[in-house]
């Protein structure tokens, strides 16, 4: 996915329909990207994107951590629970993430962009978007398209605000509130966006990323969908992070040049 017309989709998925933002570009081998976002009436509009692109950024956790699922399985089944493990301790002394809570890619996110651990799809509210996550990639399987975990398929997990840190994207306040100071982060996000792709953004684009925290993180797994397209995110690398991503997901991390996403 380098030369020629290719269409991106980005969907920041929340539990029901009306929630969820979804942003379309199309990528030509001149001129910047043509964003527009896009309001699908059900799931069917919404499976038909995905259908149509030629790769979708989903700002939503694929899978659950092993550790979770096994001690889940065990106390369904009345045996013995498995013993808690944590991943491996940070560059600087500090234990990694608790194993039951987080996914491996989880861990790995943190430890590559020194911000906030990403929320725990098994224990926060996240888990009910991942369910919803997990019916619409199994309808997408049901067509006869695989859709693996690891983002190898048409499908690939993204973390907007982590992305945002690898392109040097860092504004002073939190973007997800209604607060003016949000949406002031919010613009200054849509301005250095623009500055990095060299192109302006559409105005209705421009205006409903800096109104809706929602919308600026569909826009951005639509980027992050053209860097993975490209090879340039961060693909697991060991046999162990081959296996957890194919069970547990994976997130892609894009590289540092916003501007080659437009090459």
């Amino acid at each position: 996915m380098t030369r020629g017309r290719v269409v991106t989709v980005g969907i920041d998925l929340a539990a029901r329909a009306r929630r969820t933002a979804v942003c379309r570009v199309v990528w030509q081998d001149e001129g910047g990207p043509a964003a527009e976002f896009v309001v699908p009436h059900g799931d069917e509009d919404l499976l038909e994107l995905v259908r149509t692109a030629d790769k979708t950024g989903l700002d939503c956790p694929l899978g659950r951590p092993s550790q979770f699922v096994a001690t889940v399985v065990a106390h369904h089944r009345g045996e013995r629970l498995p013993a808690p493990t944590w991943f491996a301790v940070r560059t600087d002394g500090r234990p990694g993430l608790d194993a039951l809570r987080f996914r491996l890619t989880d861990d790995l996110s943190w430890k590559a962009t020194a911000m906030r651990p990403p929320l725990p799809v098994s224990t926060d509210l996240l888990g009910v978007v991942a369910l919803r996550a997990a019916h619409l990639l199994a309808r997408l399987a049901a067509d006869g398209a695989a859709i693996p975990r690891d983002g190898s398929g048409p499908v690939a997990e993204v973390y907007p605000a982590a992305a945002l840190r690898r392109w040097g994207i860092r504004p002073a306040r939190s973007y997800k509130s209604g607060a003016p100071e949000a949406r002031s982060a919010r613009e200054h996000i849509v301005r250095s966006l623009e500055s990095g792709l060299g192109a302006p953004l559409p105005e209705p684009v421009r205006a409903l990323c800096a109104d809706s925290h929602d919308h600026l993180d569909a826009f951005v797994c639509a980027l992050v969908a053209r860097a993975v397209g490209r090879g340039d995110t961060r693909w697991p690398r060991s046999t162990e992070e081959r296996e957890a991503a194919l069970r547990e997901g994976w997130i892609h991390l894009p590289g540092t040049d916003l501007a080659a996403l437009c090459r």
